[in-house]
């Protein structure tokens, strides 16, 4: 079997270049990138965890308890002064 250089030189070489030109480019494209920047990268990113939720703030019980503890405090306040 013959190795890819001797396979080139047993070919005439217009089809040996025309072989080398597909093999760069196929080989160049492996190496694309579907951004032109940085900034269209993160943009994307962020597109991306927020279509995954991942931006959302979470549930937070804080609120109803610090309105609960004001609520204690008016009603505690209240039987103290009656």
């Amino acid at each position: 079997m013959l190795s890819g250089m001797e396979s080139i030189r047993t070919r005439n070489p217009q089809s040996a270049l025309m072989s080398l030109e597909a093999d760069a480019v196929s080989a160049r494209s492996g190496f694309a990138c579907l951004f032109s920047d940085s900034d269209e990268y993160e943009t994307a990113l962020i597109a991306e965890r927020r279509a995954q939720g991942r931006y959302e703030p979470p549930k937070s019980r804080w609120p109803i308890v610090m309105l609960l503890g004001l609520l204690l405090m008016v009603i505690g306040t209240v039987l103290l002064f009656n």
